[in-house]
């Protein structure tokens, strides 16, 4: 056919176009692919140890134990779908036997007792193997303001019990601190017990970071705070003998000036790119970003609209950054309100339902709060009591398993259909389609909901298409 423009023509007009999409795909690189925890802990600096993670999972199994001691209970407790059906069963253990006996056939036949059952035996897993993904040892709120011989001596105590924990493969998979603002009070304060806390730790193990090791920045305002934190970084790691860009750190939004500048523009962007490259992800402030904007105590809580804006708005602006997002935390926490005195006077059995009530509203209140987040897009949170790793985990699993055959069946028929396109030359552009439902299942697999042989029966994709976290890889390997 006759053309008006030469192909060769057109190179003026498509390389800036090229180096424009280049620019585009570094700043916009996707997801990482590689594992997100479910949620951070954080506790006092003052109050870390080396075994923290495996006290918190015992408490909490403790609280399941005594507030929820079989899974009809916390069914209810929790307002599990289906649960009101479960209430014909006199005895929850011979039921959870025969769940357990013979799961498929419990699966098809008596699905609401199944899902009941599997939840909460994978919850009390979960509990006993990884009951935390991942710790944040707080010098900000959780350990307040202290002389600063005092918070010294806590720099060096925590690195200390942070080695130790390293030694004896006790912490959980992913660790960190999270230090003071960067604002002109605290700054000095902040970086001081920064460098101390590194120092120390890294001069007990020979220069090692734990894996997966976070720095938390809170209540950032500005992108010089960013810059600030990543330019004392790069100084530690150069005197201290770590990797150029060893030191990967966090952002707390929690205030309404991370969300909009003094000009009306988005921030979000700016705070993280003036990190240089360090932003590895950025956790919502629920209680301080409602105090910011004027709502008053009795309107702070999660599911406020002010919350679900500024969540949006971080999703908006950090899609495809690679950013991991975080949720706040519940702070209606899970404990009884009556204490046991004397052995002479143990608690009234109106005292012990009390209690009871207490526990189980909140775990209600923190299942539904977690439910929120991950419908809409946020799959890690905070968590600020034992007894909430149980209601994490549940919501979780819960979320997962309940859309499992669905999502099984649409990422094998999607697999097929793709892989086929390709085979007989068509094009397949819907690449990011079939990323999502594969990262479905990398983070139930990943968190425990699910694991590994099943998603791979149910999908019929292998180990190492599951290894791969990559779409476009799995169809790559299944054109040869």
């Amino acid at each position: 056919m006759k053309r008006s423009l030469a192909v060769d023509a057109l190179k003026d007009i498509f390389a800036p176009l090229q180096h424009a999409h280049e620019a585009f795909a570094s700043r916009y690189p996707g997801p990482r692919g590689d594992r997100q925890p479910v949620h951070t802990v954080y506790g006092g600096a003052h109050l870390f140890r080396a075994d923290t993670a495996r006290r918190l999972g015992e408490k909490a199994l403790e609280a399941l134990d005594e507030y929820a001691p079989d899974f009809i209970t916390f069914a209810r407790a929790i307002e599990l779908p289906g649960s009101e059906h479960l209430g014909g069963s006199p005895d929850a253990g011979a039921l959870a036997k025969s769940v357990q006996a013979n799961p498929g056939a419990a699966r098809k036949d008596n699905k609401h007792a199944w899902f009941a059952c599997t939840l909460y035996q994978r919850v009390r897993e979960k509990l006993q193997c990884e009951p935390v993904e991942d710790f944040r040892i707080d010098f900000e709120d959780g350990f307040g303001n202290r002389p600063d011989d005092e918070e010294d001596r806590y720099a060096v105590a925590a690195a200390g019990e942070l080695a130790a924990g390293m030694a004896a493969a006790s912490l959980p998979p992913f660790t960190g601190l999270r230090i003071k603002p960067f604002n002109e009070e605290l700054r000095h304060r902040s970086i001081r017990t920064l460098d101390i806390f590194l120092t120390e730790l890294l001069g007990k193990t020979g220069g090692k970071l734990p894996r997966n090791f976070f720095i938390t920045l809170p209540k950032v305002t500005i992108p010089e705070e960013s810059a600030a934190l990543a330019a004392v970084c790069s100084r530690l790691e150069s005197t201290l003998g770590l990797r150029a860009d060893t030191l990967q750190v966090e952002l707390m939004i929690e205030t309404p000036q991370s969300i909009f500048n003094e000009r009306g523009e988005l921030n979000l962007l700016p705070l993280a790119a003036a990190a240089q490259g360090r932003c590895a992800g950025a956790h919502f402030g629920t209680y301080d970003y409602t105090a910011g904007r004027g709502i008053t105590a009795a309107h702070q809580h999660m599911l406020h609209f002010a919350c679900d804006f500024a969540k949006e708005s971080m999703q908006v602006a950090y899609a495809g950054t690679g950013i991991w997002l975080s949720d706040g935390g519940t702070n209606i926490l899970p404990v009884p309100v009556h204490h046991a005195g004397t052995t002479a006077s143990p608690l009234t059995a109106g005292q012990l339902e009390d209690n009871r009530k207490s526990v189980q509203q909140a775990w209600k209140l923190h299942f539904g709060h977690i439910r929120h987040s991950l419908v809409n897009g946020f799959y890690q949170g905070w968590d600020l009591h034992p007894a909430q790793l149980v209601t994490r985990y549940a919501a979780v699993y819960s979320f997962f398993l309940e859309s499992l055959d669905a999502a099984s069946e649409r990422l094998r028929n999607f697999v097929e259909k793709a892989a086929q396109a390709t085979l007989v030359g068509e094009v397949f552009d819907d690449a990011a389609t079939g990323q999502g439902l594969l990262n479905y299942f990398l983070r139930a697999i990943n968190c425990g909901a699910i694991t590994a042989d099943e998603a791979q029966r149910l999908t019929g994709l292998t180990k190492a298409e599951f290894r791969s976290a990559s779409f476009v890889k799995i169809l790559d390997g299944r054109k040869k």
